[in-house]
C-alpha cells in the first residue's frame, strides 16, 4: 500500500512531496470477509501474510489454500452455512477452489459481475482504512506496515456500524430469507 496523503501542508508554493522506497515491490496480502446475518451484528474477518520470498520469484498472493483456510476459518467461527459473494479474481475461480467448494455443503458462492468493484464491501473497507490508519503515514520498514494494518484492521473490526456502511454504499440489500434449523 503506498501512502495516501488526507491532509498536509508545506510552505506556500511549495508542493508537498511523499517520497516512497519500494513501491513496486508487494510484500503484503489482506484477504477479507465482511460477514452480514440478520438480527446479528456485521463482522469483519480477515487474513494479512507477509510474503518474504516475493523477491526469489516466490508467491505475491494468496494461494488458494489459504483462501480455502479462511473460509473454513469463517465458517468455525460464524458457525453456519456462508452465502459467499466473490469477486472475480483469478484464485477465486481456480479449479482446485471450485473443487473444494463443491465438495462442501456449509458454502454457496457467487460471483460479482467483472469489473464491479463498486459492489463488493471490502473494497469499501480498503477505502476506509487507507482514510484512517494509513492516511498520512510513510511506514519506516514492513514491520511498521503491518501493525498498522493490523491495528487499523482492528478498529474497523470493532466497529460494525462501519462494516454496515461499507454494505450500504454498494446498494445492495440483505434478502436472504432467515435459514431454518433442519
Amino acid at each position: 500500500m503506498t501512502p495516501s496523503a488526507s491532509r498536509t501542508w508545506s510552505r506556500r508554493g511549495t508542493t508537498p512531496v511523499i517520497r516512497v522506497r519500494g513501491r513496486s515491490q508487494r510484500r503484503f496480502s489482506i484477504a477479507a470477509l465482511c460477514c452480514y446475518k440478520p438480527g446479528e451484528r456485521s463482522r469483519l474477518i480477515y487474513r494479512p501474510r507477509r510474503h518474504t520470498d516475493h523477491k526469489s520469484g516466490g508467491r505475491k498472493s494468496f494461494a488458494w489454500t489459504e483462501y480455502r483456510d479462511l473460509l473454513i476459518a469463517a465458517h468455525q467461527q460464524l458457525d453456519g452455512p456462508i452465502v459467499l459473494i466473490w469477486d472475480n479474481l483469478n484464485v477465486h475461480k481456480d479449479h482446485r477452489m471450485r473443487a473444494f467448494i463443491d465438495a462442501t455443503d456449509w458454502l454457496t458462492v457467487y460471483h460479482l459481475p467483472p469489473y464491479a468493484p463498486d459492489l463488493n464491501p471490502v473494497e469499501g473497507i480498503w477505502s476506509v482504512l487507507r482514510r484512517t490508519s494509513q492516511a498520512n503515514t510513510a511506514f519506516t520498514d514492513p514491520d511498521h506496515l503491518i501493525r498498522q494494518l493490523r491495528h487499523g484492521l482492528r478498529q474497523i473490526q470493532y466497529r460494525s456500524d462501519v462494516v454496515d456502511g461499507c454494505l450500504t454504499a454498494t446498494g445492495l440489500t440483505l434478502t436472504t430469507p432467515h435459514l431454518q434449523p433442519q
